[in-house]
């Protein structure tokens, strides 16, 4: 399979080569001409032709055609369109420098689509974030978060009230990747998932891809979220922070020689540890992110990136004589380089890494727990630009991880915890993947390839064989097995196609279909609804296969008014096959041997999500609506009986089944120095399982579980306001302060953010009955909050 991968590019390239008599290419960069920022998305048109391209996510284009002279035209929201005569006798390189159109009443606002991506582009179920139109609306505690924002995306679904987790189309939460600057994200969420670990302050771009997910990505099921950062102003010192309620932030980018290297180092600490110990409390909150980033242009083809991650939340209680403690380390090595004109290359070497601990210390219970998780990668992505019809994608991908499930260490020696150690598990997973994105008429445009994945669970480590592993009772060791490093215990190879067509119906309407396989190797092990920093992961193995999920979706677009309004309907139907869980009443705590509790089965998805966004005017919004259902079926799992007194895994809904979901957001710039925000959510409440009473035996009333996910939480809804007064605008004014005013959950809503049961009592607190009565119990987070937030930059 590797060879036909290998000789079909080639054939690729050579056929390419030999068509290419009597054309020219050209080529180069689109940059802001204010910072030098490479842009991502700007068209590049040929009106003779009726040809063009756009420049991809390093902002690069090459288009080739025809010798000739021609008009080229240079467009991008934002700013003013450029028009260059350019003589192609041969291959020419061109990089334009944009300026920001003189209309804007503040900064250049930048979106990194074209203004009709929603219905000339092939790609279908995905969503570039408008980063200023972001800025603009209520946040929480006012700290502005992407996450939030991808929460009220159609097809997305928010995990609840106080987490930045969120569930896309049928998906679990450990089923999204992450990336930042290229690089896996674990758990984006600081203070339990009050706000995420990306700073508003140094994302440039942020895309999300829900289905007909491109070759290039693998890795998970349900979505791929890339949020690239800022690469640093080469032109000018700049200096910009923020005071709020929740965090504190200061970023600085510059040139370190004009137009050829920059550098960007930003930072934000939370401030709810102080405002704790001003109020007399022992317990400690805290967290902290930095991000950095180098670039330099060694010449024309040649250019290099260095950008680092380091985020970490701790939260101590009793003066810190208990505590945990969460985060993520990311490291990017990028180079870019051209080896023609028409054949671009991306080099990365990528490494991240999660860890979380947990500590109590006393000397008779206490002990220290940490597991962390580490991974290596080697990407080479490579872009062919063929000719004005075809653009060829094409690489290889290798990544090497390491699980560490739990490490205990006793706090002393008279400690009840013992020195417990769990075996460390290592994989490496490889990456062939192909495409071609083809403009067959002006109709019909195509986009097809495929991934080759070859997953390896490999030694140093010992593997235990049971008499039957998935026994009721504690599982017997009958055997074990011994494995070297990089030797191989056990490999997986699967194929992964896709196929994305686009119909043309009109200049403003088009229909759209697609159809992906996604493959997933690592396996979130939750025993809850809600992914928690506390979750392991672990590779598949003997006792996990990959998980498999197969999507199909459909699409309706259409703009209206000169591209002011944008619509879609969108249905999807996805197969998820080898859907991880545990079995009921697994023992999860320090248990050596966890993989005998696992359970792997199917679910199935299928759901509709409409969109209406008003991208131009004074008043901007989205209205977005998904209805969706999620099943699953897992033998060992909801386990019930059928007439004849047979046991059977029942299928029930998911944890994140939420049928409706209705998500507003809307801007209004009421003048140059007030813009207004507002947004509303609304969902079903979650499913959650529940004890539906209790029963005696042995002097001992353990719960009764009635059926896994039986019950529903309260719908959930909320609607927040927000006020920014922008600086005066003074075109010769370098420092510029600005004031957000936000009020969250304005008519103070109590969504449950978890359901517990106690025994029933009376409003005395006196026991009803027998005491096997049950009565449900709602814990909220937020009543109506209001906060500030003052943002400066110079």
């Amino acid at each position: 399979m590797i060879r036909f991968l290998i000789v079909t590019m080639l054939l690729f390239l050579n056929v390419a080569a030999w068509s290419q008599g009597g054309k020219a290419t050209l080529n180069g960069y689109l940059k802001d001409g204010a910072n030098g920022e490479v842009l991502i998305g700007v068209s590049v048109y040929i009106p003779q032709l009726k040809a063009g391209t756009t420049t991809n996510a390093y902002g690069f284009y090459s288009i080739t055609v025809p010798a000739g002279t021609y008009d080229v035209v240079y467009s991008f929201i934002g700013y003013n369109t450029q028009a260059v005569s350019i003589t192609l006798a041969g291959d020419v390189s061109r990089s334009i420098e944009m300026a920001g159109e003189s209309t804007m009443m503040q900064e250049v606002e930048i979106s990194g689509d074209r203004v009709d991506a929603n219905v000339v582009g092939i790609q279908m179920s995905k969503n570039t974030l408008n980063l200023s139109q972001v800025r603009k609306l209520p946040a929480l505690f006012g700290e502005v978060d992407i996450l939030k924002s991808v929460q009220m995306l159609p097809g997305v679904i928010s995990a609840g009230e106080g987490t930045s987790a969120f569930f896309v189309r049928g998906g679990g939460g450990d089923q999204n990747l992450i990336l930042m600057d290229e690089a896996p994200i674990y758990d984006a969420s600081h203070l339990g998932g009050l706000v995420s670990v990306f700073n508003a302050d140094v994302i440039k771009d942020s895309e999300l891809y829900k289905g007909g997910i491109p070759a290039r990505f693998g890795g998970r099921l349900s979505s791929i979220l890339e949020v690239r950062t800022i690469d640093g102003n080469n032109k000018n010192f700049q200096v910009q922070g923020g005071l709020g309620t929740l965090a504190s932030r200061l970023s600085v980018q510059g040139p370190i020689k004009q137009d050829k290297a920059s550098f960007l180092l930003s930072g934000r600490i939370s401030n709810i540890g102080g405002y704790l110990k001003a109020a007399g409390e022992d317990n400690g909150v805290t967290f902290y992110d930095l991000n950095g980033k180098v670039n330099w242009k060694a010449n024309d083809k040649n250019r290099f990136f260095i950008s680092g991650y380091m985020g970490r939340d701790k939260i101590t209680f009793d003066g810190g004589d208990a505590g945990f403690g969460w985060g993520n380390a990311t490291a990017t090595f990028r180079w870019n380089h051209l080896f023609n004109e028409r054949l671009f290359s991306n080099t990365s070497l990528i490494a991240s890494r999660f860890d979380y601990s947990l500590e109590i210390n006393d000397p008779a219970q206490g002990f220290k727990w940490t597991s962390d998780l580490t991974e290596v990668s080697l990407k080479n992505d490579l872009s062919y630009f063929i000719n004005t019809n075809n653009e060829l994608t094409f690489g290889y991908h290798l990544t090497s991880r390491r699980f560490q499930p739990a490490r205990v260490v006793p706090a002393s020696e008279g400690s009840l915890f013992k020195r417990t150690e769990f075996q460390k598990m290592y994989a490496l997973d490889h990456a062939l993947f192909i495409s071609n994105e083809q403009r067959v008429n002006d109709q019909i445009s195509l986009e097809y390839g495929v991934r080759l994945s070859i997953f390896q669970n490999v030694g140093p480590g010992k593997v235990y064989r049971y008499d039957d592993p998935k026994a009721a009772d504690n599982p017997v060791r009958s055997d074990s097995s011994e494995y070297n490093r990089w030797e191989t215990i056990k490999a997986y190879v699967n194929l992964e196609p896709r196929l994305g067509i686009r119909y043309a119906l009109s200049e403003d309407r088009s229909i759209k279909a697609s159809y992906n396989r996604m493959v997933q190797n690592t396996h979130q092990m939750a025993a809850g609804t809600v992914p928690l920093p506390f979750n392991n992961w672990a590779p598949s193995g003997p006792y996990l296969k990959p998980q498999m999920a197969d999507q199909v979706a459909v699409g309706y677009f259409q703009n209206f008014n000169d591209n002011m309004y944008e619509g879609s309907i969108e249905a999807y139907y996805k197969d998820v096959n080898n859907v991880t869980d545990f079995a009921d009443n697994a023992e999860i705590l320090l248990n050596e041997d966890l993989s005998t509790e696992y359970r792997q089965g199917d679910s199935w998805a299928y759901g509709a999500e409409f969109m209406l966004n008003k991208k131009k005017g004074k008043l901007t919004g989205m209205v977005s609506y998904t209805w969706s259902k999620v099943m699953r079926k897992i033998d060992g799992v909801n386990q019930q009986r059928d007439a004849n007194g047979n046991v059977y895994g029942k299928s029930y809904a998911a944890g994140y089944d939420r049928r409706n979901v209705l998500n507003i957001i809307g801007a209004y710039d009421y003048n140059d120095k007030w813009t207004f925000g507002a947004s509303f959510t609304y969902s079903t409440g979650r499913p959650v399982t529940l004890p539906s009473g209790k029963y005696e035996i042995d002097g001992y009333m353990p719960n009764t579980i009635s059926e896994r996910n039986g019950y529903r939480m309260p719908d959930f809804h909320h609607l927040d306001l927000s006020a920014t007064l922008n600086p005066r605008k003074n075109a010769g004014r370098r420092f510029k302060g600005q004031w957000v005013f936000s009020v969250y959950n304005v008519y103070s809503r109590k969504n449950a953010f978890t359901i517990y049961t106690r025994t029933k009592r009376n409003d005395d607190g006196d026991v009803i009955g027998d005491g096997t009565q049950k009565e449900a119990r709602m814990i909220y987070l937020f009543p109506i909050l209001p906060s500030v937030t003052y943002n400066i930059k110079f």
